[in-house]
């Protein structure tokens, strides 16, 4: 699970280091990861009608002899504060867990 200490050290980094204003709304990208891949799809709607873009659902191309992983991978522009994403965070886990999916495996960001 990702930790309020390390939003705390993810939000000083971005604002000491991103070309980007903290004060206003970026795009976050927040991923799921499932061996089955119709899981995936499932939890995907339930997302969407949230209010994610869905960008994709993506093999991790594994080697011949390792089970194939899937990632959902959601995106959505908003403004984020370590609280915020501290409990965004949450509710994904919540969410996996939910709909039994292998994790919740974190989130990137970017401009919006």
């Amino acid at each position: 699970m990702i930790s309020k200490e390390e939003m705390v050290t993810l939000f000083a980094d971005m604002k000491a280091n991103a070309p980007w204003d903290l004060n206003k709304p970026l795009l976050w990208g927040y991923f799921f990861a499932d061996a089955d891949k119709t899981r995936l799809e499932a939890a995907a709607q339930p997302l969407k009608a949230q209010g994610y873009q869905i960008v994709g659902i993506y093999d991790s191309k594994p080697a011949a002899d390792t089970p194939a992983l899937w990632w959902l991978h959601i995106e959505k522009v908003e403004k984020h504060t370590v609280d915020t994403l501290h409990a965004r965070n949450q509710e994904f886990y919540k969410f996996a867990e939910q709909h039994q999916l292998e994790s919740y495996d974190g989130m990137d960001v970017g401009p919006a």
